[in-house]
C-alpha cells in the first residue's frame, strides 16, 4: 500500500496565510472623509469596515461615515467610546441614529483615551449597562484586548475588566467578540490567548495588526497607544532616518501567526488599522487574497508580488 503523500509545507504556510487574511475587517477614521471610495473596487462587498471615534471628531460624523460605507456595500461598525460621551441621551441618539440610517447591527465599544471623561461614562462596561445597545438593534459587540497590556492599567485590572464585560454580554444575550491592539510580533498575542484560557472560551477573537505604512508612521502610533514592547521589533535594524520613511508591512506577523493557526491556536480573524492609509492597507489584502505572495522561508515571511 502506497503512504499519502504529506502535505507540502509552503502550500500549508501559503493557504493558511490567504485564509487568514481573507475577510479581514478594517479601520478608517470618521474624519477620512470618503474612505469608501478608495475601499469600493479593492475589497469584497460587505467587509466589515470599522470608524474609530477620534478627538474633535462628532458622533455625527461617524453616523455620516457609517451611512456611507453602507451604501457603498460594507458592513459598517463604529466605535462607541464612553469617555467621549456626553449623557444617556446622547449615547441613546447615536446608537439610534446609526441603526436607522446606516443599518449598523454591530459596534466596537472601547473607553476611550482621553484622562477625563467629557460626560458620563468612564468604562466601556457603563455603556454596556445601559441596555442602549439591544434596544436599537445592535446586538453584536466588539470588546478590545490588550496582548501587550495597557500602559495606564494592569494586567490583572484588565483581565477583571475582559471576564466582567464577557459576563455581562452573556446575561444581556449580547453576541461578544474581541478585537485586540495591535502588535508586531506574534509571542505576546499567543502568550496573552494562552493566560486568558477558558475565559475567552467561545468568544470569537479578531487580531489586530497594523496595515503597511512607513516604520516612523507606525512607531509614532505604538507610542501613542503603549505598546512599547512591540516598538523595539518594529524598529529593529532601521538606523537612519532614511530607513525609518521606508514601508513596513505585517507580513512576518501574519506568516507567524498563520502558523500558529496551523498549531492550533484560536484566531476568528484580522483586522488592520490603516493609519490614513485605506487604499494601500485594501490593495494589499486583496493582493493576497487573490494569491499573489511568494512565501521568503529565509526570512519567515512573504512578499506581495503586485
Amino acid at each position: 500500500m502506497v503512504a499519502p503523500l504529506a502535505p507540502d509545507l509552503d502550500s500549508l504556510n501559503r493557504t493558511g496565510i490567504i485564509e487568514l487574511v481573507a475577510g479581514a475587517s478594517l479601520e478608517v477614521s470618521a474624519r477620512d472623509g470618503h474612505a469608501e471610495d478608495a475601499c469600493r473596487n479593492l475589497l469584497p462587498r460587505g467587509t466589515p469596515v470599522y470608524v474609530s471615534f477620534v478627538p474633535g471628531a462628532t458622533y455625527h460624523a461617524s453616523v455620516a461615515a457609517c451611512a456611507r460605507l453602507k451604501r457603498a456595500g460594507f458592513h459598517p461598525v463604529p466605535h462607541v467610546a464612553a469617555r467621549y460621551l456626553l449623557s444617556f441621551t446622547q449615547l441613546n441618539d447615536f446608537l439610534a441614529r446609526a441603526h436607522g440610517e446606516a443599518g449598523v447591527e454591530q459596534a466596537l465599544v472601547v473607553a476611550g483615551d482621553v484622562e477625563r471623561p467629557l460626560g458620563a461614562y468612564h468604562s466601556s462596561q457603563q455603556v454596556l449597562e445601559t441596555g442602549l445597545f439591544q434596544k436599537h438593534g445592535i446586538t453584536r459587540i466588539g470588546i478590545a484586548g490588550y496582548p501587550e497590556g495597557h500602559p495606564k492599567i494592569g494586567n490583572a485590572a484588565l483581565d477583571a475588566a475582559l471576564r466582567a464585560k464577557l459576563a455581562l454580554a452573556r446575561r444581556a444575550g449580547l453576541d461578544t467578540y474581541v478585537v485586540t491592539q495591535f502588535c508586531f510580533e506574534a509571542p505576546p498575542i499567543v502568550q496573552w490567548l494562552e493566560r486568558q484560557g477558558d475565559e475567552l472560551a467561545g468568544v470569537p477573537v479578531i487580531i489586530g495588526l497594523a496595515g503597511p505604512a512607513s516604520v516612523a508612521t507606525l512607531a509614532k502610533f505604538a507610542v501613542r497607544c503603549g505598546i512599547g514592547n512591540s516598538i523595539k521589533a518594529l524598529v529593529r535594524g532601521q538606523t537612519s532616518v532614511a530607513r525609518l520613511l521606508i514601508e513596513a508591512g505585517p507580513e512576518q506577523i501574519v506568516t507567524a501567526l498563520a502558523g500558529a493557526v496551523r498549531q492550533g491556536t484560536p484566531l476568528a480573524g484580522l483586522h488592520f488599522f490603516t493609519f490614513g492609509g485605506v487604499a494601500r492597507t485594501a490593495k494589499w489584502c486583496r493582493a493576497i487574497a487573490r494569491g499573489e505572495l511568494e512565501l521568503l522561508p529565509a526570512d519567515d515571511r512573504f512578499r506581495v508580488t503586485t
